[in-house]
């Protein structure tokens, strides 16, 4: 490892605006994940159904797939910053609207799910003017590594964040967690708010369907974003236990809210260390193969935590998802930033959220309705199973993802 790469993480954190950046999204991610335990815990306290689960993620992807052309568009159009920003003050009223429900004890569920739509339209904004901004902080040389840490960040207030947010739920209820992540949020703003880094309007063309439509022709025509973000698409969306998590602690391993912050850092934990690894040695090779292994391994670990009756268990086989996960995110994040022009990053990122939303939110509302028809640990080793049917397809339909080298080979189309 020459010294450029080596000092890459250093050299990223040695610009203020990066530092900002990432504090605000440490910030924001610790806020979202304790907002996240407390809506799984509050909403199954008062209907006892796994399907109510699994709306509270289909509510927060339908505005993904609703406005997901015009949201890429937006951060190519408008300056990604303050894109960004008003999705963060979004946030915080959507955190008091919770705390203004929890406080008066509504006992109805409609107004929750509004709210959330209200959050999923704010993610839906900020998820591609926020994976875009990256690029404008850092060199490009240290792009791959700046991903990484980019990622551990996150993963950071991932493991953190349930953790404390199931503390919290259990001392001062729904209403409390609410309001602390309402004040967490408003800290994240203001730490945006303080950057200086201005994108202005990336792509001066004039708004049309043929624009607005460039990201999905792109991605498209460019074969390996496709598989890779497609491949994880499927295998999320099969593989994906988070909307069970309540009822597994409730029901299965017999713990607490406390128990069901353990069980939503436990991947956190294991994709922070991944995250870590990835950010001081860079893969160098095989980094196609690599990530197709790693998302079978992300299969193999929900079958094991289907199953699982233990609690100790249980956290391992997350912890070893998270972990095989990680590989496949810092893979995929830089391809999609390193094989696509600049003025399109936007729209791309776009489609690559959309995908996202569905492998995750939709995932959980699929793990609701199959727990709902089939029985919940039926519904998490069937989906194991389909995860690695879906590597071993991937592998025959995309053979250049296979033969990828390192993921900052790849170039955009006609570069």
């Amino acid at each position: 490892m020459d010294s450029a790469t080596a000092g890459s993480a250093r050299s990223a954190f040695a610009h203020l605006d990066f530092r900002l950046y990432q504090a605000a999204r440490l910030f924001m991610t610790l806020g979202v994940q304790m907002q996240s335990v407390a809506v799984g815990w509050h909403v199954y306290s008062l209907t006892q159904r796994p399907l109510d689960l699994g709306y509270v993620g289909l509510a927060q992807f339908l505005p993904a797939v609703v406005l997901s052309l015009v949201t890429g568009d937006t951060a190519d159009r408008h300056d990604r910053r303050n894109v960004l920003l008003s999705c963060y003050v979004t946030m915080v009223v959507c955190a008091l609207l919770l705390f203004g429900m929890a406080w008066t004890g509504t006992k109805e569920t409609w107004p929750l799910y509004i709210v959330l739509v209200l959050i999923g339209t704010a993610r839906a904004f900020a998820g591609p003017a926020g994976q875009s901004l990256v690029s404008h902080l850092v060199p490009a040389q240290h792009l791959s590594q700046a991903v990484a840490v980019n990622s551990t960040v996150f993963q950071v207030g991932t493991i953190a964040g349930p953790a404390v947010g199931g503390l919290l739920y259990s001392a001062v209820h729904a209403s409390g967690v609410y309001l602390i992540c309402a004040a967490m949020m408003a800290v994240a703003a203001t730490m945006l708010a303080l950057m200086e880094v201005r994108t202005g309007r990336m792509d001066r063309a004039a708004t049309s369907w043929q624009r607005l439509l460039g990201g999905i022709r792109y991605v498209w025509r460019q074969k390996v974003v496709l598989g890779a973000i497609s491949l994880d698409l499927f295998a999320m969306l099969l593989g994906g236990a988070t909307a069970l998590l309540p009822i597994y602690a409730k029901e299965i391993l017999h713990t607490g809210p406390w128990g069901l912050g353990l069980l939503r850092s436990a991947p956190a934990v294991g994709a922070a260390l991944i995250a870590v690894s990835m950010a001081m040695f860079p893969l160098r090779r095989n980094a196609g193969v690599v990530m197709l292994v790693c998302v079978a391994i992300f299969g193999l670990a929900t079958i094991v935590f289907g199953v699982s009756s233990h609690l100790v268990l249980s956290l391992v086989a997350l912890v070893v998802l998270g972990a095989s996960d990680m590989v496949s995110v810092v893979i995929r994040q830089t391809l999609v930033q390193l094989a696509t022009p600049p003025e399109m990053r936007g729209r791309v990122s776009a489609v690559n959220m959309v995908f996202i939303g569905a492998s995750n939110e939709l995932g959980e509302f699929e793990s609701g309705l199959t727990a709902e028809w089939l029985g919940v640990v039926p519904a998490v080793v069937l989906g194991g199973v389909g995860t690695c049917a879906v590597v071993l397809l991937w592998a025959w339909l995309f053979p250049d993802l296979r033969r990828i080298a390192r993921a900052d080979d790849v170039k955009p189309l006609g570069a």
